[in-house]
């Protein structure tokens, strides 16, 4: 199977060529561009100086000024198509990032996300990858903006006196020794206020979730205490992650800044002939503005460090989550599982599994199934039946290997509806008749006697349903949305014996273009299997019907048990009426 190689920054700007080379184009020329200000400044401030001194005229002041214009015009809309393509890849960046967290998050286990919180994981999903994405587009804004416009104000300094140049930039290099030195400082601040920004989502959804519970039992005070508590905490942290980024930018810039004064006294001996190399004002002028706007670049460098670090602080954290989302495309699936098998459905060989710190379940079990099977599975309490269907989802690690050539659509024995009303809890989103579906599980009349019939509410906030509602509105949902392979959890265990027979006869009409696995303690309906396993002392036994009654006690003395009272029941009714 394929693997998803998300673990790296460049996985996501190589789909990004075109965009980064429009970026890379337009940010050169603009860039080095950007040196045109301090010449022509200087040019106008010495055309000034010869105006007043009648070498030249108004005329020639102006002419300059509209090439300046010009010139600028055509830096800004440089800077314009730069800006634009960037922010464009940082939000296919932001885009693709949450993708991929998304599908690696639906793919965790339950348990897994119950661990970690809820709130910690929205924390990750959404900030963690916004701070990555700006991260990515601070960075590569400044590699331009910053890193190549340094690079042009420093050749354009070297040509006007390069003993000065080299003496006035011995300052920023001291703004970055700060920044770099603030490293651990803003990366451990950044980290706990993550930290404390997860603790608030996850204390203000449970706050929200369970709102009835702490009103019923008198701790909603306690509650807002500890709300609030996680509140104050997340301020405090918040203020000292953005303090350190935010109040050392001044700083930074005051440090460069200080080769002015070399510049103002070195650059000032070159004017009166006195220094390294001959200027005039436009010289000087040139190079003091040069300077300055290199200064104030290599300033916000420093801040950029910072904003880098604080990036790769939520990369660090959605790595593993970008690293492990190793899900394949369904169609891709499809079409490897269909070169490895066109008979059978599933196949389940030597499988063993057994939880951490116990003794296995079940060992070396195998059997397979065909397209239109439909087996029963069954066995003693607590003999692993919810267990061995769960297997099938990939939620649980085992020995062993389980083939399913197709997609599985799962009912489990616990019974999971949505808060909304009883059609959205059947289509999920689809558009049909949700009737019919309710119609396969004969809740179609019962429905209708509901206040708002199928547009009733469930849930919070809705009417209170029977375990047998419930467990047929969740098996109307599966049968709705079944694939080619159908697991079915005791789906009929809050039901009688009459509807329990109604119900899988459509259920046999609905199923015979898929495999469906009916786990069951019910053994009514086994004699129309196609195949019945019994798990018993961690051994799966694989037969048909008859076969099992003849070679295998337990099963046969618990199904002769069962029938015999279901007829006790039976004639017991038929006396009364």
């Amino acid at each position: 199977m394929k693997k998803n190689k998300n673990g790296r920054i460049w996985n996501y700007l190589n789909p990004e060529k075109s965009v980064l080379a429009i970026v890379t184009l337009s940010g050169i020329i603009y860039n080095v561009g950007m040196t045109a200000g301090p010449w022509f400044e200087g040019k106008l401030v010495q055309c000034l100086q010869d105006i007043i001194g009648n070498k030249k005229k108004i005329q020639d002041m102006a002419y300059l000024v509209l090439i300046y214009v010009g010139v600028i015009l055509l830096v800004q809309s440089m800077r314009f198509i730069k800006r634009l393509y960037v922010r464009k890849l940082a939000n296919h960046i932001n885009r693709d990032m949450k993708k991929d967290l998304y599908h690696s998050m639906v793919s965790k286990r339950k348990e897994e996300l119950e661990k970690e919180g809820v709130g910690s994981l929205m924390t990750k999903a959404i900030a963690d990858v916004d701070a990555c994405a700006e991260g990515i587009r601070k960075f590569i804004t400044e590699v331009f903006d910053t890193g190549v416009v340094m690079i042009a104000y420093f050749v354009m300094l070297l040509s006007y006196d390069w003993r000065l140049t080299i003496l006035s930039m011995l300052f920023p290099p001291i703004a970055y020794y700060i920044a770099n030195r603030l490293k651990k400082t803003v990366t451990e601040s950044v980290k706990e206020y993550k930290v404390s920004a997860g603790r608030l989502n996850q204390s203000t959804y449970d706050r929200i979730d369970n709102a009835l519970t702490y009103r019923i039992y008198g701790q909603e005070t306690n509650r807002d205490l500890i709300y609030e508590t996680c509140l104050k905490d997340y301020e405090n942290k918040a203020i000292r992650a953005n303090i350190w980024e935010n109040v050392m930018q001044p700083i930074y810039l005051v440090i460069s800044m200080l080769g002015c004064l070399c510049i103002l006294w070195f650059g000032g001996k070159n004017v009166i002939g006195q220094g390294w190399t001959q200027w005039n004002i436009a010289a000087f002028v040139t190079y003091l503005s040069c300077f300055t706007k290199l200064a104030s670049k290599s300033s916000k460098a420093a801040k950029l460090f910072n904003s880098v670090q604080k990036a790769s602080v939520s990369w660090k954290r959605i790595q593993p989550f970008l690293a492990e989302n190793n899900f394949v495309k369904r169609e891709e699936r499809g079409k490897e599982e269909q070169s490895l098998s066109t008979q059978k459905m599933i196949t389940f060989q030597h499988v063993s599994f057994h939880y951490e710190g116990s003794a296995d379940l079940f060992s070396d079990a195998s059997f397979s199934a065909n397209t239109g099977d439909m087996i029963g599975i069954t066995g003693p309490i607590a003999c692993g039946k919810t267990t061995l269907g769960k297997l099938f989802l990939g939620e649980l690690p085992y020995e062993g290997e389980i083939h399913l050539y197709g997609n599985v659509t799962y009912m489990g024995h616990k019974t999971e509806l949505i808060s909304g009303t009883i059609e959205e809890n059947i289509l999920l989103g689809d558009t049909g008749d949700a009737w019919e579906a309710l119609s396969w599980v004969e809740l179609d009349e019962e429905v209708k006697q509901m206040p708002n019939g199928i547009h009733t509410r469930i849930g919070n906030g809705g009417i209170m349903l029977s375990g047998g509602q419930q467990a047929r509105i969740a098996l109307a949902r599966t049968l709705w949305h079944h694939k080619e392979v159908l697991i079915l959890d005791d789906p009929f265990s809050s039901l009688d014996l009459e509807t329990e027979q109604k119900i899988f006869t459509t259920l046999q009409k609905l199923t015979t273009d898929c495999t469906v696995l009916l786990f069951s303690h019910r053994l009514s309906l086994f004699p129309k299997m196609t195949q019945v396993i019994w798990m018993e002392k961690g051994q799966l036994f694989a037969s048909d019907h008859e076969t099992l009654l003849r070679e295998n006690t337990e099963y046969a003395n618990l199904y002769y048990m069962q029938t015999q009272e279901s007829k006790v029941q039976q004639g017991g009714n038929d006396d009364g009426s």
